[in-house]
């Protein structure tokens, strides 16, 4: 008997704060942002209530980079991604611990001004292809499948 286990979060939300983007040493893109998820309900009395749950997101790779050009502070997303554990010391050497989501895939919600770049330099990194036109990022965290197949490669 096989022993199963899932680990999948999936939010929608808006971010709270513009992604910061760092690199580790080995020079790969970490991002950071916090996610806010809100719920509504009635209470007995009928008052309506509402509650946010703040999430850190943290994304790596290429998707981290993609983060940090496109998205910025109230932007809504779509992710994907799981849940992941990090301990750390504090400053007085307290042991803790912290709960992140590790995005695996981020869309992007909204008008189609919301995935124009934040920065100018975010055009010029992206790639061209022989015809001169510029490919839309991707939003996979992770390099493990092809790029999309172009217009071209479609025989309808």
């Amino acid at each position: 008997m096989s022993q199963r286990s899932l680990n999948k979060v999936m939010l929608l939300g808006y971010l709270g704060r513009d992604p910061e983007v760092r690199y580790t040493s080995s020079g790969r893109a970490v991002a950071t942002f916090t996610l806010a998820t809100s719920q509504r309900w009635k209470d007995q009395d009928g008052t309506e209530q509402e509650r946010t749950e703040w999430h850190r997101i943290v994304a790596w790779g290429k998707l981290g980079e993609i983060c940090g050009d496109y998205l910025s502070k109230g932007k809504q997303v779509f992710l994907e991604g799981r849940i992941q554990s990090r301990e750390w010391e504090d400053q007085d050497g307290n042991k803790r611990t912290t709960y992140e989501i590790v995005a695996n895939d981020i869309i992007m919600v909204g008008s189609a001004g919301a995935q124009q770049p934040r920065s100018e330099e975010a055009p010029r990194r992206q790639a061209q292809t022989p015809q001169g036109k510029s490919t839309p990022p991707s939003s996979r965290g992770d390099d493990r499948y092809p790029p999309p197949p172009s217009d071209d490669d479609i025989p309808f």
